[in-house]
């Protein structure tokens, strides 16, 4: 919906821009008054994020950085400049801060990966309770297993992962089952798509079998890469934002997505539709971050404090899609009202209504304190084993076997060719 149409109005406005600047280049040099000086005047908060994840100003929404720009200057009578960045996944996230190559005030990765960052000492522990306006976070999202002293995170999201079919693809009896099995039916192969990440794809398969998700157990795993192995030569693609595209165009007919994703899809598309798999699924978290790397916490915590205030975060809620764990987000009757009944249901009524106890329960610290770096490691060596054996593109054995035709019938052609010209010119002799 309006997130591909919004690229292609930004690349339009970048484009008139240059234009623009190009032709008042001798009228005006000193571009925006509100850019960063030379004399450093100005500081730079950078912000790292999920791409379409924060209320940026788009069709009348709020654009939240630059109110937070106007909020920090009346607060405090300096300048700050949001540099906001954005990257596909935790793993994108997690490889640019490890390596260096990145240096950021704010980051907000999810739950599993935060509890990996705190155990290689990549966060800053600020104390959440120092944060005034995080009295707004509803206790249920307080204490989980990756941050349970909530001493390096502040809620952001959260949200379920579920099944998006479309209604005229997929038959009502295959659908109303209401299992993770339809991401396994035959009758849809090459329509039906699949994370392009372990954490998921492997989620999909132990629900489906009844497999603790929090195994040690080698042989665990060894059974859900058996059973995501019986399910590659069905899927026509590994994805992960792309599925938004794919499923509101209907190049594809089933796809595992978020909850909060669905809502916004279901705007474009209305044959498209969703349920929660009766065999359970994952739940996650996003959250506020500091990272080592920050140049200006103080500063970075005021920033966490302005997007847990009740306009601002229910502008945010509305944009993303997601649930929201800010509670006056939940009762804002602008909010309720602007998501409609069908988002709410199945952002906040479907789902458990005890997301801590739901939530630890699941991924327990317990489980997880023994989910070792070792069984990490063998679950992602089993991930790219999955995605490498027999990988060969169809494409390319297309491209092969065309190669090969061309060159038989270009050496058949040209045997013809010498044989005629040989021919006729023994016939003109």
């Amino acid at each position: 919906m309006k997130k591909y149409l919004k690229s292609f109005l930004v690349l339009l406005s970048s484009f008139i821009l240059i234009l623009s600047m190009n032709s008042c280049k001798d009228s005006d040099e000193s571009g925006d008054e509100n850019a960063e000086k030379d004399d450093g005047s100005t500081v730079i908060l950078n912000v790292y994020n999920w791409g379409e994840y924060i209320s940026d100003g788009f069709e009348g929404s709020m654009d939240v950085n630059r109110e937070f720009e106007k909020y920090y200057y009346e607060l405090t009578g300096k300048k700050v400049k949001v540099n906001y960045t954005t990257y596909a996944t935790n793993e994108d996230m997690y490889s640019k801060l490890k390596s260096g190559a990145g240096s950021y005030d704010i980051v907000i990765p999810s739950d599993y990966m935060i509890q990996k960052m705190i155990s290689e000492d990549m966060l800053i522990p600020f104390g959440a309770q120092t944060i005034p306006n995080y009295v707004n976070i509803d206790e249920q999202f307080k204490n989980v297993y990756y941050d349970p002293d909530n001493m390096y995170s502040v809620p952001y999201t959260y949200g379920m992962v579920g099944i998006i079919y479309n209604e005229q693809l997929v038959d009502p009896e295959d659908y109303e089952r209401q299992s993770w099995d339809l991401l396994w039916d035959e009758k849809y192969r090459g329509k039906i798509l699949q994370f392009n990440n372990p954490r998921d794809a492997f989620g999909s398969a132990m629900y489906l079998l009844s497999l603790d998700i929090n195994s040690t157990d080698r042989e665990v795993w060894n059974k859900a890469l058996d059973k995501l192995k019986m399910q590659k030569p069905l899927i026509q693609a590994y994805v992960n934002d792309e599925i938004f595209n794919k499923m509101t165009t209907a190049s594809a007919a089933i796809a595992p997505y978020f909850a909060g994703d669905f809502v916004t899809m279901a705007y474009t598309n209305e044959d498209l539709k969703f349920y929660y798999p009766k065999e359970g699924t994952n739940l996650f978290f996003d959250s506020m971050c500091i990272p080592k790397s920050s140049k200006n916490v103080d500063i970075a915590k005021e920033y966490i404090n302005f997007m847990l205030t009740e306009e601002v975060a229910v502008e945010n809620a509305i944009y993303i899609g997601y649930a929201s764990p800010n509670k006056l987000v939940v009762k804002n009757e602008y909010y309720i009202e602007s998501m409609g009944e069908t988002a709410m249901d199945i952002l906040y009524s479907a789902s458990p209504k005890d997301l801590n106890a739901e939530y630890n329960a699941l991924y327990g610290t317990t489980c997880y304190e023994s989910f070792s770096p070792d069984i990490q490691l063998y679950v992602n060596t089993l991930w790219e084993s999955l995605k490498t054996e027999n990988s060969t593109e169809l494409w390319i054995h297309v491209t092969t076997i065309a190669i090969v035709v061309s060159v038989f019938a270009l050496y058949g052609y040209s045997t013809y060719t010498k044989k005629k010209r040989s021919r006729h010119y023994r016939i003109k002799k």
